[in-house]
């Protein structure tokens, strides 16, 4: 019977991510190995296979048309492996490991944990702050709360709440924002890497928008700490200002808010889905934040 698998599996891993990153030092990071053992397997595969894999350039190895046919189903293979080596960990491992983006840990989500881990003592919840997304089938990573369109490939992704989105400021400034022209007249806070823009909010208010000026922040964190401390008013999300809205630090001026396309999204893979652990989460997640907004998630 003819072997199935004339090149070794630690060498595919290596032609694999060398093709995907472009570069031999990231494939010798990611397998614990040299870059000239990584180059060892590339010359490897190709003398048994009879097929030249990369083409040796001044910018480095490129994939040749053989390879790029076939990495599509070298990725989904690898992907589907560490998958189900993490099913087979299942729920053995009792630390739970969650990602999101950290305005939206900061400010709604970090405060609640609690509860979850009360509820549930046998479950360590590891957390992963960062707006990068992540490779769920490829990493330890459990689950992911992110905002977007739910349009991410090879995920399990279910839609929790819709996005609108609103002026708010502290208490100080609601009486000198009689009508939306007045927002030309006061400081408005920039978050620099925001999705949403103050255009599509003036225009759901059916104003014209005015000239608009204040401090600017690439750190949405710190724009968000500057509204509440005084310093202007700013366009929001609902859930990372619900709870400073609560308790009066923030106020909504205008009651226009502006719709989106955008929701919180709770995304995991098919494999860990099934997970004890994943299902546990997901299930007080959404009760926290029906809890915390009066909708209940996915009703939107």
């Amino acid at each position: 019977m003819a072997d199935p698998f004339k090149v070794p599996l630690n060498a595919l891993r290596a032609i694999e991510i060398v093709a995907r990153s472009g570069t031999l030092a990231i494939a010798a990071d990611e397998l614990g190995v040299t870059s000239g053992a990584v180059s060892q397997h590339i010359r490897r595969a190709e003398a048994r296979l009879g097929v030249l894999l990369f083409e040796r350039t001044p910018r480095g190895l490129v994939p040749t048309p053989a390879l790029e046919a076939a990495l599509p189903l070298l990725s989904a293979g690898f992907r589907q492996v560490a998958e189900a080596v993490s099913v087979m960990e299942g729920d053995r491992r009792g630390t739970l490991t969650i990602t999101t983006a950290p305005t939206f840990a900061a400010r709604w989500l970090v405060q609640r944990l609690g509860r979850f881990t009360r509820e549930n003592p046998d479950i360590e919840i590891r957390f992963v702050a960062s707006t990068t997304v992540v490779d769920l089938a490829r990493s330890d990573v459990d689950c992911a709360i992110r905002l977007g369109r739910g349009d991410w490939p090879g995920v399990a992704a279910e839609k929790l709440l819709p996005q609108p989105f609103f002026p708010v400021c502290a208490p100080l400034w609601r009486d000198p924002l009689r009508e939306p022209a007045d927002l030309g007249h006061v400081p408005v806070v920039a978050d620099e890497g925001t999705m949403v823009e103050w255009a599509a909010w003036f225009e759901a208010a059916g104003a014209p928008m005015p000239k608009l000026a204040g401090p600017s922040f690439t750190d949405p964190i710190l724009a968000l700490e500057a509204t509440i401390s005084g310093q202007g008013v700013m366009l929001a999300w609902q859930m990372v200002v619900q709870d400073a809205l609560d308790t009066g630090r923030l106020v909504r001026p205008f009651a226009t808010e502006a719709k989106t396309d955008l929701a919180y999204w709770f995304v995991t893979t098919e494999a860990k889905r099934k997970n004890r652990k994943v299902r546990l989460f997901h299930d007080w997640l959404t009760r926290e934040m029906a809890l915390s907004t009066g909708i209940a998630p996915g009703s939107g």
